[in-house]
């Protein structure tokens, strides 16, 4: 089987989520068997726990379900749409990070110092639940916000890079309203928060700074 996509490999895009979803659906649907969101996760997790070891679970249920959901583990996804459309500016570093050496090197880490990382873990907690908050009221200031929070605990975790840091900031100078690594880290992709004004300055500026490339995507909402 030859395959072909434009998802950035090790890049914290959910390349292997999104190519085991692929292939699971074909198997599925070419033996004649219905391919439910549900069981579509659940098999390509088996094939995330070879890739990562102890995957979250959140790309394959993001993949599977195909929409924006809260996830928590060990509970069933809950779909959720965004108030307004947001739109994200994402710059390869062009340097690979497979996931599972991040995720050993965290959890070794933890081990040692479980007290300081079970704080920090906490605390990314509450800027998702803030940014799930911000995404329902439309409020992309705060998102952007806690974006940026975000990124200052997964500096902490020792997970970011000189090369996405200098990226993070030139799309924050460039205006973005925020920016974070994505994935594992170390490495691979960071997504910036930007609105139409400042799109095209924010791209520029991320290719200025080294980026590989540079992608421009929307969450759509359909709430008024």
């Amino acid at each position: 089987i030859t395959l072909h996509s434009d998802i950035p490999i090790a890049s914290g895009m959910g390349s292997g989520a999104a190519l085991s979803t692929a292939l699971v659906r074909a198997v599925m649907l070419g033996a004649g068997h219905t391919a439910e969101p549900a069981e579509v996760s659940d098999l390509v997790y088996e094939s995330e726990r070879f890739y990562h070891g102890t995957p979250s679970g959140i790309d394959n249920t993001v993949v599977a379900y195909g929409m924006p959901i809260w996830f928590v583990k060990g509970q069933p996804p809950e779909p959720f749409v965004p108030a307004h459309p947001i739109s994200l500016a994402i710059a390869d570093s062009g340097i690979r990070s497979p996931t599972k050496e991040t995720v050993g090197d965290v959890r070794r880490a933890w081990s040692e110092d479980p007290a300081r990382y079970e704080d920090i873990f906490d605390e990314i907690g509450r800027t998702v639940l803030d940014a799930r908050h911000a995404l329902e009221a439309g409020d992309s200031l705060e998102l952007g916000r806690v974006m940026d929070a975000n990124q200052t605990l997964l500096e902490r975790l020792d997970v970011s890079s000189p090369v996405l840091a200098t990226l993070i900031g030139a799309a924050r100078k460039a205006g973005a309203l925020g920016a974070k690594l994505s994935g594992g880290g170390r490495g691979g992709n960071m997504i910036a928060l930007v609105d139409d004004r400042v799109m095209r300055p924010v791209c520029d500026a991320l290719a200025a700074a080294g980026a590989r490339r540079v992608i421009v995507t929307q969450i759509g909402g359909t709430q008024a």
